[in-house]
């Protein structure tokens, strides 16, 4: 994988080829970065860059032995780590038992998460984990000699899938062969073992920011402008979630959510009755009235930022601007605050199933008596 293949980030790569260039490579990174921001995309195109022969300005060739092995994912000094599973009852599986699904997985979703890559190698309800056995493997690898590049690496996805079998590696971390590179690719700091962070470099990526993932939708996916404005509005930041967001964008959301408000206003009661009919019907679907929700939730958002930032500095549409100039003017912050609260519980009552008529009905109600601000019945 190149760096330029990847979503933004421009920050991030410079940083890294400008330590491979002074020399000044830390033998031991994680990088962090949020579901969607490209953390695993990065660290992929990272260890392609370090096998490189003939390293370009700011990515790797592309065309030498090395470069073509990495982007295959079978060069013999690039070493991967991953949660998996066990095939059957007793198994200890390790994850070069899953090498074959991991080039496939690799090659379809570089920005997919953990649950992306169970469901892949049909784990359904089975928890992944990087076991004392991966452990003991990795150890293994990394004792031997490098058989083409400069560097051995190892890269682990989703170390927060390490136990306390992590300690193992904790002494080849800290005095690790010569030319030895780990780079582990997290999404919660919170979750992996306090000793391996201690032991490592920190790498943060930030959230994608909007227009680039607008301008990704365009060019990669052939999205027109003002969907891929609306998908990246409610995706904030997270490119796998946009990407989801499209298999399911039939649905003008800010058409249906300006329809919804004027009813409310308006009183319309005929017009609501058959917008709630249309919205809970079975082809809305679930994650589409989510996803719907989402986008109010957002856009709320937006207009809380239009009070306090220079219109210059946000990234929305001219008609997300218009719109949330106008909500300004019918809710105060107050009120805003709980419409979210409300959005957020019907997002919460529709993972669980409930039935959308009556939930779509309820929350009309809710939100006339807020915009009157009104205390809400009991």
């Amino acid at each position: 994988m190149f760096f330029s293949d990847i979503i933004a980030q421009e920050e991030v790569r410079d940083h890294l080829v400008q330590a491979v260039e002074n020399n000044r490579l830390s033998h031991a990174m994680i990088f962090l970065a949020p579901e969607g921001a490209g953390g695993l995309f990065m660290a992929l195109a990272f260890t392609q860059y370090l096998v490189c022969e003939d390293r370009q300005q700011h990515d790797s060739c592309g065309r030498c032995a090395a470069c073509i092995k990495a982007s295959q994912y079978i060069h013999p000094d690039i070493h991967y780590s991953y949660p998996v599973i066990p095939r059957k009852s007793g198994d200890k599986p390790i994850s070069t038992d899953y090498i074959a699904e991991w080039r496939e997985f690799l090659s379809q979703q570089p920005y997919g998460n953990a649950y992306d890559w169970l469901q892949f190698i049909g784990a359904e309800n089975k928890q992944g984990n990087i076991t004392t056995h991966e452990c003991q493997d990795i150890i293994r690898k990394l004792s031997l000699k490098s058989f083409e590049s400069e560097y051995k690496i190892l890269m682990m996805w989703m170390p927060e899938y390490l136990g306390n079998e992590g300690n193992r590696l904790l002494k080849l971390i800290e005095e690790p062969p010569a030319n030895t590179i780990f780079i582990l690719a997290a999404e919660n700091q919170e979750q992996i073992l306090a000793t391996i962070l201690s032991r490592t470099q920190l790498v943060k990526i930030n959230p994608l920011p909007k227009d680039a993932v607008v301008k990704a939708l365009v060019s990669r996916n052939n999205v027109p402008e003002a969907k891929a404005r609306q998908i990246a509005t409610i995706s904030s930041g997270n490119y796998r979630e946009a990407l989801h967001l499209l298999q399911h964008a039939e649905n003008d959301y800010h058409e249906l959510l300006r329809n919804w408000l004027n009813y409310i206003f308006t009183q319309n009661r005929v017009a609501l009755q058959e917008w709630v009919e249309h919205v809970s019907n079975a082809k809305m679907g679930r994650e589409n009235q989510k996803q719907f929700l989402r986008y109010f939730i957002n856009l709320l958002e937006h207009t809380v930022r239009l009070q306090f930032m220079d219109r210059s500095q946000l990234a929305f549409s001219t008609e997300e601007m218009d719109f949330a100039a106008k909500l300004q003017k019918l809710a105060n912050l107050e009120q805003m605050q709980r419409i979210v609260e409300e959005l957020d519980n019907a997002c919460y009552h529709i993972e669980r199933n409930a039935n959308g008529k009556m939930l779509f009905h309820a929350l009309s109600i809710k939100l006339q008596y807020i915009f009157r601000n009104r205390p809400l019945p009991v």
